[in-house]
């Protein structure tokens, strides 16, 4: 059977390479970020064609994420593998938003439908798998979050058997986020700072290496979320969208598709790659910045409030990753302000859907761009949807109950009070549908 093999390297290039079962998350000579490299020679004694054949077979069959193991952890023991089901959630297709857009076609990629709730069930099964081969190595496994990522740690290592440790910043995520590590039996520490002073807590809390870093600055959560490029080829039957647009906060999320896509084009799975864009809250928007200056400097900033909890950064760690992933796929960043997002999210639920205010971002993202032709046409449209609706619920009754400035109150909808009685009742609804 051919082997496969996958390293830590240094992402600046330096000459710098270790085993994926070392506990490392930075370069000893530059202090940069490592990312995971893969024997792509190896990967290519097996023909593109092959590859979307054998991919193809194992749809539906296994976890969406070690369906494609050899792309991922090829050295992996199979024993070591946590697994919650994660992977193959639904690409919908939305000819209502494409008309309203005046697009060829739109699909959401449903990665909230997981799990734990969120895309980042994609990235936790990959990097728990590697520590629960490790487990004699460390006592437990922390993250800093905005409430996604601690879900997802917490479940996987509470099905693995492992200690978690998460640390949330106090009163910035929603009671549904809150509730997930603590039902999993997480220890779970609510600091007095937003998120990037809980990052800056657990680097160090995790500095001596006895207790496993799971934030993305550790690259294997990046494999795992790159799965989600070879679910979105496969589900369109390899013709790739001209567009993807991606929520974008700590930025892991947005270079891990790139790396999928452009893994995909370099063994011949596909011919070329979709245009990526990231799309920033305008209350936390140092990647905006930086790209309005083509990248030439970046400068950290204070995040503001946003209704967007989840990408409220302001200091995000993959910066450099996601600037070499855009500029490869000749990508775009762009912002929403409060008022663009929560009425976006509001208008493509009218369309069947239920979206949380990240989402929210990238679909007020995608209307600017195309309402400014720089998504034209004829084009092709997947955006991403990086956690279930459920888990905001607040934010969408506020929406609803007018209490978010700048709603546009067509758009609400409230249960009307009506007496118990036939005549009453068949008003009320003549009255809405003659309206």
């Amino acid at each position: 059977m051919m082997k496969y093999r996958a390293w830590f390297e240094c992402f600046s290039g330096c000459n710098v390479r270790h085993s994926l079962d070392e506990i490392v998350y930075r370069c000893e000579e530059c202090g940069g970020l490592l990312e995971v490299r893969h024997d792509t020679a190896a990967l290519k004694e097996k023909s593109g064609a092959d590859w979307r054949s054998l991919l193809d077979s194992r749809l539906g069959r296994q976890s969406g994420v070690w369906s494609k193991k050899e792309m991922v952890l090829p050295e992996l023991r199979e024993e070591s593998i946590v697994s919650l089901g994660e992977g193959n959630s639904p690409l919908i297709r939305s000819d209502a938003f494409a008309r309203l857009l005046d697009v060829q076609s739109v699909h959401i990629k449903q990665c909230g439908t997981s799990h734990t709730g969120s895309f980042k069930d994609l990235g936790m099964t990959v990097l728990v798998s590697m520590v629960n081969q490790i487990r004699s190595k460390v006592r437990a496994v922390a993250c800093a979050s905005t409430g996604d990522t601690s879900a997802a740690l917490s479940a996987f290592c509470a099905a693995a058997g492992l200690p978690s440790i998460v640390f949330l910043p106090k009163d910035k995520v929603s009671v549904a986020q809150l509730i997930q590590p603590l039902a999993n039996g997480a220890i779970t520490i609510s600091l007095d700072t937003d998120f990037d002073g809980c990052m800056k807590i657990v680097e160090e809390i995790t500095r001596d290496g006895s207790i496993y870093l799971a934030n993305s600055m550790n690259s294997l959560r990046v494999e795992g979320q790159k799965t989600i490029s070879l679910e979105i080829a496969q589900q369109l039957g390899w013709d790739l969208p001209d567009f993807v647009v991606v929520p974008g906060g700590n930025l892991g999320n947005i270079s891990a598709i790139a790396s999928g896509f452009l893994l995909m084009k370099d063994l011949g799975m596909t011919d070329r790659v979709p245009r990526l864009v990231c799309a920033q809250a305008q209350q936390a928007n140092p990647l905006y910045r930086a790209y309005l200056k083509n990248f030439e400097s970046f400068e950290p900033i204070v995040a503001g409030s946003t209704l967007a909890t989840a990408i409220q950064i302001g200091n995000p760690v993959s910066f450099s990753k996601a600037v070499k992933g855009l500029r490869a796929t000749n990508g775009i960043v762009e912002q929403a302000s409060e008022a663009e997002l929560a009425n976006a999210t509001a208008q493509v639920d009218r369309f069947g859907f239920f979206n949380d205010p990240q989402t929210g971002v990238a679909l007020a993202v995608t209307m600017k761009l195309a309402k400014n032709r720089v998504i034209q046409k004829g084009s092709k449209v997947v955006i991403i949807s990086t956690a279930h609706g459920l888990k905001f619920v607040d934010f969408k009754l506020r929406f609803h109950q007018g209490q978010l400035q700048g709603g546009d109150a067509s758009l609400r909808n409230l249960p009307i009070e009506v007496p118990s009685n036939i005549d009453a009742v068949r008003a009320v609804i003549d009255g809405r549908l003659l309206s």
